[in-house]
C-alpha cells in the first residue's frame, strides 16, 4: 500500500504499473553456479548445489606487510578495485594476511580519500585493517566474488616467512590456531569466504624447517591437520587449503610446490570433501631451477607439475589449486634465450591449465607494485599487458552467483517522472541490483537497448571448462577486434549435436533446437574495442559426443 499510495501522489500511471507487474511477476530465484559454501568430491570442487566449479582468481597482496593495507587504496576506492577483478573474469581473490595484523591491527597511514574523480574510499575512514577486510569481505559478497584468505607470515613484512615455519617465538603454533578460528567465526555466516589457505609456503625442509611426513614438531603435514580441524570446528563448510613445502627426500623445487608427500603420507581432515592441495610454480626468471634448460619444452614442463602436485588432481586423491603464478610483461626489444625461456614456461602453464580444468588457480598478482602485476600505477580497470590477460581469460571460470534463472526477469531502474513505462525481457540480474519484488517507490521496468547495427569484428573463444559425459561447463570469451564499440549484442552458434543449454550467466538466452542465441545483459551491453572482453558461462546437457560449434556470428557478423 506504500507503494500504491506514493505513486497516486506523484500521479503516475499506477494501474499500467500493476498490470504490468502482475502480468510479469518476479520469477523465483534460482541460485546461481558458484553459490554457497564449497565442497570436493574426489577431485573436483562442488558448490553448495554440488555443481562443478573452478577457483580462477588473483592474488591482492598487502594486508601481510607493514602498511596493513592491500595495494592500490592510495590511488583508488576499494570497490573500483573489487569490481576491476570481476569485470577482467576472475572469481576469486586470495588475500594474504599476517598473524601481527590480526591480533594488532593498526588504522592504515597509507590510504587515502580522493583521487582526481573524486572521493574515494570515504567509508573505510579511521577503521583499522581488520575492519577494512570486513568491507572488502562485505562488498565481495554482494557483488559475486569469492574469497580465499591467506596466513602469509606471522610477523608482518614482505615475501614468505624466514624460517619457512608456520609459527615464530613471537607467534607460536597456538596463536596461529587462535587466529585462524577468531577468522573463522568473523567471516562464518559469509559463504563469499570460501576457504583458508593455512600458511603460505611452507619450506627449508634440510634446515630446521618446514618438512613432510618427517614426524616431530616441524611436520607440516600433522600441522596442518591441527590448524584445518581447528577451522572445522567451527564452520565444516570452508575449504582447508594446504601447500605443499620445498623439498621431499631431497627433490627440491619451489617453496610450498613440492606436494610428492601426499601420495605416501596424505593430511586427513576430521570433516571428509573440505581438503584442497595448493602448489605454487614460476618461471625461470623467478630463479634458476634444473628443469629450466635450452631443451624445455611444454612435455617435460608438464611432465614436471605432474611429479610435482599435478598427480593429486589426476589420480583422484583430491582437488589441486595452484595458488601462485606469475610473469613479468616481455620486453619487445629483449630477445634473449631468458626471456624466452619465460615465455614458454607461461604459455606451457596456461596450455597444462587449459587442459586439466580441475585445477583451479589465482594468479600472482593484481599489485602494481609486483613485477607480475596486471595493473598500472593508478590502478585503472584494464590491465597493462593485453596479451598477457587474453592467455588468463582463456583459463577463467564466470560463476553466476546472485544470478536469477533465464526465465523472464526485469530489471528495477530509478526514473523520473512522466516517464514512459516499458516492459523489459531481459533474462538475468547484475548482483547489487535492485531485484523484482522489492521495488522500491521509485521504480518501474525499463527495456534493454536494441542491438547496434554498425559494421562490426569480432573473435569467439568457447571452451568445454569440465566435462562429466552427460553434461558440461562452458565458457565464452567475446571480444571486439573492431575499431567501434558495439553498443547491444546477439552471439548465435548452431551445435551439430544434441547439446542443451540448462542455465546461462551473464547474458540472456533462447534456444531452438540445436541453434542458440544469447543477447548481453544490462551490465555488458557495450564491448568497447580492443579492450576488456565480455565472459559467459554456462551448464548444459547432452548425449552421444560433445562437439563444439565452429562458426559463432555476432549480430548477423561471422567472427573470426
Amino acid at each position: 500500500m506504500n507503494l500504491l499510495a506514493s505513486l497516486l501522489e506523484s500521479g503516475y500511471h499506477v494501474l499500467v504499473l500493476w498490470m504490468m507487474l502482475a502480468l510479469h511477476p518476479a520469477p523465483a530465484v534460482t541460485p546461481g553456479l558458484g553459490e554457497g559454501f564449497w565442497h570436493t568430491r574426489g577431485s573436483q570442487l562442488l558448490d553448495s548445489g554440488n555443481r562443478p566449479v573452478r577457483i580462477a582468481g588473483i592474488n591482492w597482496y598487502g594486508f601481510e606487510t607493514i602498511k596493513q593495507v592491500p595495494g592500490g587504496l592510495d590511488v583508488q576506492d576499494y570497490r573500483a578495485i573489487l569490481d576491476t577483478i570481476r569485470t577482467n573474469g576472475f572469481n576469486t581473490v586470495r588475500i594474504p594476511l599476517s598473524n601481527e595484523m590480526v591480533e594488532h591491527p593498526i588504522v592504515p597511514a597509507i590510504i587515502r580519500f580522493t583521487n582526481s574523480s573524486g572521493p574515494i574510499n570515504t567509508d573505510l575512514k579511521g577503521l583499522n585493517s581488520l575492519q577494512i577486510l570486513d568491507r572488502i569481505v562485505a562488498y565481495a559478497r554482494d557483488h559475486g566474488l569469492k574469497i580465499i584468505l591467506d596466513n602469509h607470515r606471522s610477523e608482518a613484512g614482505d615475501s614468505a616467512s624466514t624460517t619457512g615455519l608456520w609459527f615464530t617465538q613471537a607467534y607460536p603454533e597456538s596463536a596461529w590456531i587462535a587466529d585462524w578460528q577468531m577468522l573463522t567465526r568473523r567471516y562464518a555466516d559469509n559463504p563469499a569466504v570460501i576457504g583458508m589457505d593455512i600458511r603460505n609456503e611452507p619450506h627449508n625442509a634440510n634446515a630446521g624447517g618446514a618438512c613432510w611426513g618427517c614426524g616431530g614438531a616441524n611436520d607440516w603435514r600433522f600441522a596442518a591437520e591441527r590448524g584445518g580441524n581447528a577451522i572445522l570446528s567451527i564452520n565444516p563448510k570452508l575449504l582447508i587449503f594446504v601447500e605443499g613445502i620445498d623439498v621431499f627426500e631431497d627433490d627440491y623445487y619451489w617453496w610450498g610446490g613440492n606436494l610428492e608427500g601426499v601420495r605416501s603420507f596424505p593430511v586427513r581432515l576430521a570433516v571428509p570433501n573440505q581438503l584442497v592441495y595448493s602448489a605454487h610454480d614460476y618461471g625461470p626468471a623467478e630463479s634458476g631451477q634444473a628443469w629450466f634448460t635450452p631443451t624445455t619444452s611444454a612435455a617435460s614442463l608438464a611432465a614436471v607439475w605432474d611429479k610435482h602436485w599435478a598427480y593429486i588432481a589426476k589420480d583422484g586423491i583430491a582437488p589441486v589449486w595452484l595458488g601462485e603464478f606469475g610473469v613479468d610483461t616481455p620486453d619487445p626489444a629483449n630477445q634473449s634465450p631468458a626471456q624466452s625461456l619465460q615465455q614458454l614456461w607461461f604459455t606451457s602453464i596456461i596450455q597444462f591449465l587449459s587442459q586439466n580444468p580441475r585445477i583451479g588457480w589465482t594468479y600472482w598478482s593484481l599489485n602494481h607494485s609486483d613485477r607480475y602485476g596486471i595493473l598500472n600505477a593508478n590502478y585503472d580497470s584494464t590491465p597493462t599487458d593485453s596479451d598477457r590477460q587474453r592467455a588468463l581469460a582463456s583459463i577463467q571460470f564466470p560463476l553466476g552467483i546472485g544470478q536469477h534463472s533465464s526465465r523472464g526477469v526485469v530489471y528495477a531502474a530509478t526514473i523520473a517522472p512522466d516517464a514512459n513505462l516499458a516492459q523489459s525481457t531481459d533474462t538475468s540480474q547484475e548482483p547489487g541490483q535492485n531485484r523484482p519484488g522489492n521495488l522500491s517507490d521509485s521504480t518501474v521496468v525499463v527495456p534493454v537497448p536494441p542491438p547496434a547495427t554498425a559494421p562490426i569484428s569480432c573473435h569467439v573463444e568457447y571452451t568445454d571448462l569440465n566435462d562429466w559425459k552427460s553434461g558440461f561447463t562452458g565458457g565464452i570469451v567475446l571480444h571486439n577486434t573492431g575499431t567501434q564499440a558495439i553498443n547491444g549484442w546477439k552471439l548465435t552458434w548452431s551445435y551439430s549435436g544434441d547439446q542443451h543449454i540448462l542455465e546461462l550467466w551473464d547474458g540472456r538466452i533462447t534456444q531452438n533446437g540445436n541453434a542458440v542465441t544469447i543477447s548481453n545483459a544490462a551490465w555488458n551491453a557495450t564491448i568497447e574495442p580492443h579492450a576488456t572482453p565480455v565472459h559467459i558461462g554456462f551448464n548444459a546437457a547432452y548425449t552421444g559426443k560433445n562437439q563444439p560449434p565452429v562458426r559463432f556470428y555476432l549480430n548477423g557478423t561471422l567472427c573470426k
